[in-house]
């Protein structure tokens, strides 16, 4: 019998149909890594480290007008209740190239041609989600490094459980609900650059999933712009 998950108006972890879970976000922590960041949405917690731009290796596969974006999304093999087989995956395979795709609008890449700029992701702990908490990261970690951008991008999911639209699909959301939908945002622009969708939903319900998770996108924005400017602000007291 399939558990339910909607109660009293309220979600099974307690939250309203249209709230984020707890969000952390940070720059600057890891010392070897040029940018790096730290993104925590609710139990999803990912870090992103950036290199470059720097020298292309192997060299054939640079470009002799713009910069290439590498980016590897990886879940660490402790990051869910059942220990993940180690290497890349063909869903880690698959994330790694959306998520590229989701950050190249935003990035000069032609100021900078014949280099590398190298995106790692790692995902510490995993509780649905996560290639958004990914994203979210690695837009952090592209602005610490000090890489140019038009924008940040934001990430945020939407779907459907039980019947309703809700935002931010955590837990069993994902694996029992009726509908996962990730975004990402370019809030400049406002314009979407990834948008999958997992499971089935009529035309009007798809739209109104789609305007919920800009909705989140543009909450969670506002949290990457004040996790920058906090570290900033910090060293300028320093």
């Amino acid at each position: 019998m399939k558990e339910q998950m909607i109660k009293d108006g309220l979600r099974f972890d307690g939250r309203r149909f249209d709230e984020l879970r707890q969000i952390e976000a940070r720059v600057g922590i890891l010392k070897n890594a040029d940018g790096s960041a730290y993104f925590r949405l609710g139990d999803s917690i990912a870090i992103a480290g950036v290199y470059g731009p720097r020298k292309v290796f192997p060299k054939h596969q640079e470009e002799s007008e713009r910069a290439i974006l590498r980016t590897r999304y990886n879940m660490a093999a402790f990051s869910t209740t059942e220990r993940s087989r180690p290497g890349p995956s063909r869903r880690s395979t698959e994330i790694s190239m959306v998520t590229r795709q989701a950050l190249m609008p935003v990035i000069f890449l032609d100021e900078f041609p014949r280099t590398a700029i190298d995106v790692h992701i790692e995902v510490l702990q995993a509780d649905a989600s996560t290639r958004c908490v990914g994203i979210n990261a690695a837009a952090l970690a592209l602005a610490d490094a000090g890489v140019p951008m038009r924008d940040l991008v934001a990430s945020c999911s939407a779907g459907k459980i039980d019947g309703h639209v809700v935002l931010d699909i955590a837990g069993k959301e994902d694996t029992e609900g009726e509908l996962d939908l990730p975004v990402a945002y370019y809030p400049h622009e406002k314009k979407i650059t990834l948008l999958q969708m997992d499971g089935l939903a009529s035309q009007p319900e798809i739209k109104d999933i789609i305007q919920l998770a800009i909705k989140g996108c543009e909450k969670i924005y506002e949290k990457q712009k004040e996790a920058l400017r906090k570290k900033y602000a910090i060293e300028g007291e320093v």
